[in-house]
């Protein structure tokens, strides 16, 4: 819906901007980055080369790999609530899923990016906390339990989906569902891995 004192004609222009605001953020590659200041070198040239935080994990450096997790997470989580002040649901829809385009797809590495998870965790609080907190928990258990670190983004972006409608906001369905297409999708040699046996627990050599 249009934000309130805003005529329902202007909403494919806010968004527009919404979408435009989401992939800016959410395609600044701060795993490479952190990792290059560190000096550490390119991420992209180790593990799966990944700039994700399970790829960064791999160079060794815990504190790394966290602030790479939370800066993820926040540039999913800042665009959407943004626009969700300043134009409403149907442009934080656009913010969310450009958020998580632009991790995965950044222009800046010639469209070579993460697997979106962070990113669309943050994109989850953004668009509602419950949603964040039923992303949260499915992907901290998972990883607990089977300490996989795929299996647990998977199943924590379709649970995200899961729960809008559940949750009382259906209005946030289609763009989460379409993510977790989207992530299960860049995820599919994971999945080839898991179903053989042979993706690696958190600390392995690949992604």
């Amino acid at each position: 819906m249009a934000a309130i004192g805003r005529p329902a004609a202007e909403v494919p222009v806010d968004a527009f901007y919404a979408a435009l605001l989401g992939y800016v953020v959410g395609s600044i590659p701060f795993g490479l980055l952190l990792t290059k200041a560190s000096g550490m070198g390119d991420v992209r040239q180790i593990g799966s080369g990944n700039i994700g935080a399970t790829n960064v994990l791999r160079t060794g450096n815990k504190g790394l790999a966290a602030a790479t997790l939370v800066l993820d997470l926040v540039k999913g989580l800042a665009p959407v609530a943004i626009v969700g002040q300043l134009w409403g649901e149907v442009a934080m829809a656009f913010a969310a899923g450009a958020a998580v385009l632009g991790h995965c797809f950044p222009v800046w590495l010639g469209f070579k990016g993460g697997k979106g998870v962070a990113t669309n965790a943050g994109v989850a609080f953004g668009l509602a906390w419950p949603l964040g907190l039923a992303y949260a928990f499915v992907w901290l258990s998972v990883l607990a339990i089977f300490r996989v670190s795929s299996l647990a983004g998977m199943a924590a972006v379709v649970a995200a989906a899961a729960a809008a409608p559940l949750f009382g906001y259906p209005q946030f369905f289609p763009v989460l569902a379409a993510i977790a297409l989207l992530i299960i999708y860049l995820h599919r040699a994971n999945i080839a891995r898991l179903m053989k046996g042979e993706e690696p627990r958190i600390g392995g050599s690949k992604e």
